[in-house]
């Protein structure tokens, strides 16, 4: 739950950007046993540097496509979300740094009846190994 109050707000930010610079510039894997117990079902690996953190979910049973679930580590500045603004080149070297810089990925804008936006995260959906989507470059 993000907080409220802006006493709340500022130890929070103060906790991120002390937490935030104890991580490396690029990505490395967090332990299991940090994980908080809300952890979202399914998820196989976290990852997490000083600016990001990247779930990476199980493969898809029909598709065999992995997930890649990107944040950045600050909140933005009303302490309501996590700060927005991930450029294509920070989901590309991300995708790379979580061991599928090899792959192709997508990242779909679904029809506006689907759409979920309760947090500033993007998904990228990661390919198995050699298979490439018909209409890519």
């Amino acid at each position: 739950m993000f907080p409220t109050t802006r006493r709340e707000r500022e130890r929070a930010q103060r906790h991120l950007r002390e937490e935030n610079a104890r991580w490396p510039e690029q990505l490395a894997v967090v332990a299991p046993a940090v994980w908080p117990p809300s952890m979202p079902f399914g998820v196989e690996r976290v990852l997490r540097s000083r600016t990001f953190l990247v779930q990476v979910y199980q493969p898809h049973r029909a598709s065999g496509a992995v997930r890649l679930s990107v944040c950045r580590t600050t909140l933005a500045a009303d302490g309501s979300r996590w700060e927005d603004g991930i450029t294509w080149e920070e989901l590309q070297r991300l995708k790379g740094e979580a061991g599928f810089a090899d792959r192709e990925a997508v990242e779909v804008f679904p029809p506006d009846t689907s759409i979920v936006n309760v947090a500033n995260v993007r998904h990228l959906w990661v390919l198995p190994a050699g298979e490439r989507m018909p209409f890519s470059w």
